[in-house]
């Protein structure tokens, strides 16, 4: 019997227009898609209209699939000789699980494809006018998740080493431990009037952020009611939003000043 192929694909950090050609293009001819809560749900109209679309939904506290279970549809359709697209958003192997998936894609020798995806943790600070990275200001930037595995004995963070190392620290899924996260990093050595921000629902319409401090941040997101999905961003780069850089919140103002913008103003600028 004919073995089909998974396809563990980045649906992106929420824009659908930031999905890759590739990503897309796997998207219009797969015959089962098994996709999570968070990918933009215009994707999904992208489908052959006989595709079997599958809805994971995992959530931080509660999934309607567990990962086992997915694990198991991912290898019984492929098993049946269909192609099978696991649509991820961001990146499938950026705290996506995506490992475990190909792991047990490769158990079963059942062949796959890795397509990467735009990851939040670069796309959500963009959006919201901070550079990860800063010629003068941070030479590097460290990812980490605020939602470790259950039942883990003790956190797989270096706190004390994070807390000393510089440059730019970029929280995913940690908006519930958001403030023992930076009370462990301050009580480690970092600054507790390092800039911080926090960005909620990054790269669609109805992104939010926050600016404050390593001290503060976690206090002010409780204050607004910040959800997830959420980043967040510790670092002298969250200084440079408030320095001007702050675009997309600020997309339907910027148009509508530069649709009565002086003439020859927009030649001036684009000759900078």
């Amino acid at each position: 019997m004919r073995i089909g192929k998974v396809y563990l694909v980045g649906a992106g950090p929420g824009d659908p227009d930031l999905i890759t050609r590739k990503a897309l293009s796997l998207l219009r001819r797969a015959d089962v898609v098994i996709y999570d809560r968070l990918i933009p749900p215009q994707l999904l109209e992208e489908t052959r209209g006989d595709a079997e679309l599958i809805d994971a939904g995992k959530q931080p506290t509660r999934h309607r699939l567990a990962q086992a279970d997915i694990n198991a549809l991912i290898l019984e359709r492929a098993l049946r000789g269909l192609s099978v697209l696991r649509l991820k958003g961001g990146d499938p192997f950026v705290f996506g699980r995506g490992g475990e998936e190909a792991l047990a894609c490769q158990e079963y020798g059942i062949p796959f494809e890795v397509v990467p995806g735009v990851s939040s943790a670069v796309a959500a600070p963009a959006y919201a006018g901070i550079p990860l990275t800063q010629r003068g200001i941070s030479s590097a930037f460290t990812v980490i998740t605020g939602h470790e595995a259950p039942g883990k004995a003790a956190s797989g963070i270096n706190y004390r080493a994070l807390a000393r190392l510089g440059g730019t620290i970029v929280i995913l899924m940690g908006v519930k431990r958001l403030g023992a996260i930076t009370e462990e990093l301050i009580a480690q050595g970092l600054d507790a009037d390092t800039p911080a921000a926090i960005i909620e629902w990054g790269t669609v319409p109805r992104q939010r952020t926050l600016s404050g401090s390593a001290e503060n941040i976690a206090a002010r997101a409780r204050a607004h009611g910040i959800q997830p999905p959420a980043t967040a961003v510790i670092g002298e780069v969250a200084r440079l939003r408030d320095a001007g850089l702050a675009w997309y919140e600020q997309l339907p103002a910027l148009e509508f000043a530069a649709s009565f913008a002086p003439a020859g103003t927009l030649q001036a600028i684009s000759s900078l």
